[in-house]
């Protein structure tokens, strides 16, 4: 059976780069640090990997897939300034249950800032569900 997840390893075009967005705008504590990555960790379990990359994409790709990383409520709006004052493009406005940020890495990768769990969702989503929804 599958655990709960491990790790993400993201593809870096610039490490210094990465690094200092990673660590200076959202906060992650740094682990460990070579010449072709990072160790990083994001709260106390999410361990994310940095690794440099020249096919790295420059830009997001035309989809929905994307990381959601938790924050507190009286964070939110905080994390919100350093990112958009970072630079970072946001690439989504929040539609769904609980307080959300959406923006892009350096990379291009589409990240989440988002204030609740899955209960919040399965809660918000029992009292207005999705087209078809079945709950489990």
């Amino acid at each position: 059976m599958v655990g709960s997840l491990n790790h993400v390893t993201l593809s870096v075009r610039d490490l210094d780069r990465s690094f200092v967005f990673y660590r200076d705008v959202l906060g992650f504590r740094p682990l460990a640090r070579w010449a072709q990555g990072a160790y990083m960790l994001a709260g106390e379990a999410t361990w994310i990997c940095l690794a440099l990359d020249a096919r790295s994409r420059a830009q997001a790709l035309p989809e929905y897939t994307h990381l959601a990383f938790s924050v507190a409520p009286d964070q939110l709006a905080a994390a919100a300034s350093r990112i958009r004052a970072s630079g970072a493009s946001e690439w989504q406005q929040n539609t769904s249950e609980g307080d959300s940020v959406y923006f892009l890495d350096p990379d291009g990768h589409k990240l989440e800032l988002h204030v609740g769990d899955w209960r919040s969702r399965l809660e918000a989503c029992r009292a207005n569900s999705y087209k078809d929804m079945v709950f489990f």
